[in-house]
């Protein structure tokens, strides 16, 4: 099999040749610059021979345009630095208006794309990062959740007109990085579909309208779109019936199901198995083989690609990313 077949049967829960991999993080030194980047991803892709890629851009591409300042951190395993928001109080929320899809750092982003594109997608499907709107509206406020909260609390009306633009301006975002040559979506949560943010009830009505409004509006166009469930006591079963491809989450962390019970629950192919935290960046080639070979056995192989419950750290020792790859072969 090659990439894109390999990819494809897993989704489909077909047998594969071999468990499709990938593994993915920041690069806080170099995703500033389109060219930088778009290498950076390129040569994690191709050092590791990963089966697809997860582009990984700086978090903050989605909200640059809105008028968040950000800097880089100088430090190689560092988080940028938020300096600046136009969040100041909750009526700020009903002012910021929809981007176009090809300006600014959304644009930036695209022809990262098309680097990439060029590069690998031939022979390998590669998905953008997208944040949900409850998570873009947390980078908004200079990476906070408080003012989300309170806004959410005190003016619900805010706070929706808020997330309709926000919701509008990336799914026609994501259909220009669908035009570039993605194959798919990675959209994430952010934390916000857990019990530790949000009700299940405040999460339908602030989060689920519009993930389904965006999901919706790609479904018909990418082969590949993959829901992460970031966080803890994550509400899984709320967002099983998502309309995409796989459900990738952490599935060793507290109050999560794990990968069979996950596989059960979705009836879709389940994206994790290697705990980013604790094995990937501070365990032993051995310990990493075993949790590979745990993750195959509780999903039997099937419906199932081997990866992170989240984005690696930078410093995870290269070793380690290579047991991966090596123990499929």
């Amino acid at each position: 099999m090659n990439k894109k077949e390999r990819v494809d049967a897993a989704l489909r829960g077909d047998e594969v040749d071999r468990i499709p991999v990938s593994m993915w993080g920041h690069d806080f030194e170099r995703e500033w610059n389109v060219q930088s980047f778009a290498e950076a991803m390129v040569e994690n892709f191709t050092r590791f021979d990963w089966d697809f890629m997860k582009v990984n851009p700086r978090a903050s591409y989605h909200v640059e345009g809105w008028g968040v300042k950000v800097r880089p951190s100088g430090e190689k395993y560092k988080a940028p630095v938020f300096e600046d928001t136009p969040i100041k109080n909750a009526s700020d929320w009903r002012r910021i208006r929809p981007l176009e899809p090809d300006r600014g750092a959304l644009g930036e982003q695209l022809r990262a794309l098309q680097l990439i594109n060029h590069a690998i997608g031939f022979d390998a499907y590669f998905v953008q990062t997208i944040f949900c709107p409850l998570g873009v509206a947390k980078y908004l406020a200079g990476n906070k959740s408080e003012p989300v909260l309170q806004t959410l609390h005190e003016d619900r009306t805010a706070m929706h007109a808020a997330l309709r633009v926000i919701t509008e301006t990336f799914t026609a975002y994501a259909i220009a990085c669908l035009e570039q040559g993605a194959s798919g979506i990675f959209y994430a949560t952010n934390g916000w579909a857990s019990k530790g943010m949000l009700t299940a009830d405040q999460y339908r009505e602030f989060g689920e309208q519009y993930d389904l409004e965006f999901l919706d509006a790609i479904k018909s166009r990418s082969k590949f779109n993959i829901l992460h469930n970031c966080g803890t006591h994550i509400y899984f079963d709320q967002l099983a019936e998502y309309p995409v491809q796989a459900v990738n989450w952490d599935a060793t962390a507290e109050g999560n199901p794990d990968l069979r019970t996950g596989k059960m629950r979705s009836g879709k192919a389940v994206m994790g198995g290697i705990n980013q935290k604790t094995t990937l960046k501070n365990g032993t080639p051995e310990q990493v083989r075993e949790e590979v070979k745990n993750a195959i056995e509780l999903t039997g192989g099937r419906h199932f690609l081997l990866a992170p419950g989240c984005s690696i750290p930078p410093e995870t020792p290269a070793r380690n990313l290579e047991v991966i790859r090596d123990s499929l072969a």
